[in-house]
């Protein structure tokens, strides 16, 4: 069947490139032609300087035949008389810090796409199309993208639902192998749309098809990522912080115990200095927000946000409260830049946060290392002061490696999971000066605390109390 896609970002690359692998034939659109040009470059590096998600380069240009992207609207104008299902895959950010969704992408996409699909089959809009929402949108997002609808003429049309679960890092393996696929219509017509695009899946052995209303799977999505989210923040704030406060208590053999009961399970249970990326914290404030705005006491959600950004705050000053220490004047090495490991996505990176910090504190030099995120944390702190929100961007400095990060340092912040991280401690001992402080935010180095301590270096590590150089 023909696909369109309106929004080219992570979910929608991704999505696209499967629904391609799938045997449709696929036109994804956005309005920023740089990323149009990179996913139509047939080159997996280019693909991939811009959306690092592993094997989606490979994927696009496997079905090159299939998928094509384009930030112009007269290709849509030539394609949509046949389409079937159109894909919204805008971003849909949080405004001002409230909680409530700018859906300003979400509207304007909307409104340009009713214009086209007024005008197909030269007027007579005899071609049906089911406008699915991907995006994490409010509830009852539906009911507005019908409005929008109505209101420029569209007919012949119905509205549903497909929120993306996958995990960022890993969503081509999670889509071409997903846990589940939840699908919301309101018909059995559109449902059966819905088992075409998916027809590879839904007989799939392991994977649960599930079809619900267009509600249904839109709160779904919200409650996924509050559940999962509240998981992190009582790890972090109950399990994490018991193991800081009561000396011979290692995280890890606590975790061990706990998650021998399958109740609890072990996703997650692991210590952070924070939960970032593009969907918890979004989607809990928005949560939060819907539920108030329907009267509703959203405690337990503010809750979470309160304890992850608690976890954040606790970590970065636990050298002033625990050391004494004085960040003025001082270099600091700071490893991992994205959200986490397998991409370079930093939005709501602790690393941002921890820069942020360390630049208001009045050090000398940040010197930061990813394997993939670097160009993008730069440019974060690159741009105006309105989006970066400190003007020192001068003092950060990008580093060619965790070696290259450390020289010349005077502490360390593992603030990413890179799995090479784990392999750092040899490195520190040659390149940072005994006294050193090394704050481990990700526990990378857990197995090495002991010997760092003997070696001369402070430990700070999340889960675990003040450890003392040995002098």
């Amino acid at each position: 069947m023909k696909i369109l896609y309106f929004g080219a970002g992570y979910v929608g690359a991704c999505s696209a490139a499967i629904s391609a692998d799938s045997g449709h034939e696929v036109l994804v659109y956005d309005i920023n032609q740089a990323l149009v040009k990179s996913l139509s470059s047939n080159d997996k590096d280019v693909i991939e300087s811009k959306l690092y998600e592993k094997g989606l380069g490979d994927l696009i240009i496997r079905n090159k035949q299939r998928i094509k992207f384009t930030d112009n609207l007269a290709d849509i104008e030539q394609y949509i008389d046949a389409v079937e299902a159109v894909f919204m895959c805008l971003p849909t950010p949080e405004k001002d810090g409230s909680g409530e969704t700018n859906l300003a992408f979400y509207e304007n996409a909307a409104e340009t796409l009713a214009e086209i699909l007024a005008k197909r089959n030269y007027g007579a809009q005899s071609q049906y199309v089911l406008l699915i929402n991907k995006s994490t949108v409010p509830i009852e997002m539906v009911n507005r993208t019908k409005e929008i609808m109505e209101a420029a003429g569209v007919k012949n049309f119905s509205t549903g639902s497909n929120p993306e679960f996958l995990v960022e890092g890993k969503a081509i393996e999670g889509s071409i192998r997903p846990e589940r696929i939840v699908v919301g219509a309101w018909s059995e017509k559109d449902f059966a749309i819905f088992r075409d695009i998916y027809d590879r899946f839904i007989e799939a052995p392991n994977v649960n098809y599930i079809e619900v209303n267009p509600l249904e799977a839109a709160a779904s999505k919200l409650l996924a990522n509050f559940m999962l989210f509240n998981r992190l923040a009582n790890c972090f704030d109950v399990v994490g912080r018991v193991c800081e406060k009561f000396a011979g208590l290692h995280f890890e053999n606590i975790r061990k115990i706990l998650i021998a009961d399958s109740r609890i399970g072990d996703w997650g249970f692991y210590d952070s200095l924070y939960a970032g990326g593009s969907c918890f914290i979004k989607d809990a404030r928005s949560l939060s927000y819907q539920l108030k705005s329907k009267g509703g006491r959203p405690d337990l959600v503010d809750d979470c946000l309160a304890a992850n950004h608690r976890q954040l705050v606790d970590f970065l000053n636990r050298a002033k409260t625990e050391i004494d220490f004085n960040w003025s004047d001082k270099t600091v090495a700071l490893l991992g830049l994205s959200f986490k490991r397998d991409t370079n996505d930093i939005r709501n990176s602790a690393a941002i946060e921890a820069a942020k910090f360390l630049l208001a504190a009045g050090v000398k030099k940040i010197k930061a290392y990813d394997p993939v995120a670097g160009n993008n944390f730069l440019k974060y702190f690159s741009g105006p002061p309105a989006q970066a929100g400190q003007p020192a961007a001068d003092k950060i400095i990008l580093a060619d490696s965790e070696t290259g990060a450390m020289s010349g340092a005077e502490v360390l912040i593992i603030a990413g999971d890179w799995p090479q991280f784990r392999e750092l401690g040899e490195s520190i001992m040659r390149n940072l000066p005994k006294g050193a402080i090394v704050m481990d935010g990700r526990r990378m180095l857990q197995q090495k605390y002991q010997e760092l301590a003997q070696a001369g270096y402070n430990i700070i590590a999340v889960g675990s109390p003040l450890m003392k150089a040995v002098k």
